[in-house]
């Protein structure tokens, strides 16, 4: 019981925290599988707790097409079905994934042996972009059926905003492709907040962002690899954040390729960091320079623990996460982009730019153009002399979102298109 307590008070310290009046709460995974069963049951207990007209258990559920018979098949969504009511969970809705239009018949069969209202069977099929899905349940009338499940007002929900932005998807003016330097792009969706971010900068610019994967290991294990080959056609390169050292000096060589060529760079988390690396070697003649993450034994640690976190041993104990405040540079770049002097962003990392070379890195002609409110943390870096060079210590991509895209993001991929049309 401890456990299940546990899941039901996070989903009850929402609520409390935010002041919300509906709480949702993704339950991942599928049916069956062992490491859902305890979020299944605190689930099950929630309606019981709150009552049955505070919950509405909607159940995202499979229609296999079967090419060989031309037809969707409704017997895994039965399945489903039958095993959460085996656990003492009905479904209150089910939305149906799909490749085909889902008859009037075959709804009828879903809510029958499912034991849900015909309109509660809602179809979803595969839309062109994802951010069209949206329009698609409500027409589905999934909005109010849920708001008449939970006994709240409804009335027409004003998507217009939400249907001109996805007209901007679906018909853009302009096409301009960006290089993404990971070591992880085998796995796209490990950086699928960043791509996304760069595709809502691109909604904003009425511009498709395509984005060119690059393989910061390869980089890193072919010196003589020309750069000029690997960036064909890109506009912008991005280095978003990581974690240990593969593929880190083929970063660094992407960041000094478009410090060199002038072309608009945005670094992310590491990415900043090795950009400060990169500018400490090829511009402030530190040859040596390096993160002591990287290589403890450098001569010129730029990138270093904070005097109060040397001697922790426990990563997660001295890593910086969630929201902080930084102060922007009035003449900066990134002041022009988020319009306000005090920012909010969000961190997951542990080492910090050494304060000890904050001298010979401006003086060399990196603006310092974010730090803490203390002052004590460089949080964002730029290079005036470059058309657009920023990097910044946080995950700004965790923030965008399609009808508000970041402010950061936004502003890249506009300097790209400048780039393009230059």
């Amino acid at each position: 019981p401890h456990i299940t307590n546990e899941i039901k008070q996070k989903v009850y310290d929402v609520a409390k925290a935010d002041g919300a009046d509906v709480v949702i709460t993704e339950i991942g995974g599928t049916v069956g599988d062992i490491e859902s069963q305890p979020f299944l049951e605190a689930i099950r207990q929630v309606k019981k707790e709150v009552g049955p007209n505070d919950t509405l258990y909607i159940h995202v559920t499979l229609l296999p097409y079967i090419s060989a018979a031309g037809e969707l098949k409704t017997k895994p969504t039965q399945h489903s079905v039958k095993e959460l009511r085996a656990i003492g969970i009905q479904p209150d809705i089910l939305v149906c994934r799909t490749e085909k239009t889902i008859s009037k018949e075959m709804k009828d069969k879903i809510a029958m042996f499912c034991d849900v209202q015909p309109e509660a069977v809602i179809e979803n099929r595969t839309a062109s972009t994802i951010y069209e899905v949206p329009l698609m349940m409500q027409k589905e009338g999934l909005d109010k059926i849920a708001l008449k499940k939970l006994n709240m007002d409804y009335g027409p929900a004003d998507m217009s905003d939400w249907e001109k932005m996805v007209y901007k998807i679906n018909h853009p003016q302009k096409r301009i492709k960006i290089a993404v330097v990971g070591k992880y792009v085998e796995l796209p969706d490990a950086y699928i907040s960043v791509t996304e971010a760069l595709h809502h900068g691109g909604i904003a610019n009425d511009a498709q962002v395509k984005i060119n994967w690059v393989n910061a290991e390869e980089i890193e294990e072919n010196p003589d690899m020309d750069l000029d080959e690997v960036f064909v056609g890109c506009k912008g390169i991005l280095v978003p954040g990581g974690f240990g050292n593969r593929g880190v000096e083929g970063k660094i060589r992407a960041i000094q390729y478009a410090r060199e060529h002038k072309i608009p760079f945005l670094g992310l988390c590491l990415g900043m960091q090795l950009s400060i690396v990169e500018y400490a070697r090829h511009i402030c003649g530190l040859e040596d320079a390096h993160s002591i993450e990287l290589d403890p034994n450098t001569t010129a640690p730029v990138i270093a623990l904070m005097p109060d976190q040397n001697g922790v041993e426990d990563i997660g104990g001295t890593l910086r996460l969630g929201s902080y405040p930084c102060v922007l540079a009035k003449d900066s770049k990134a002041y022009e982009l988020y319009g306000t002097e005090t920012i909010h962003e969000r961190h997951r990392h542990r080492y910090e730019v050494n304060n000890d070379y904050r001298a010979i890195l401006t003086e060399n002609g990196m603006k310092l153009s974010g730090l803490s409110p203390d002052g004590r943390i460089i949080e964002m870096i730029e290079i005036p002399a470059h058309p657009w060079f920023v990097a910044t210590q946080a995950h700004p991509e965790l923030k965008s979102r399609p009808n508000r895209p970041h402010p950061l993001f936004k502003g890249f991929v506009e300097a790209a298109i400048e780039y393009k049309n230059k």
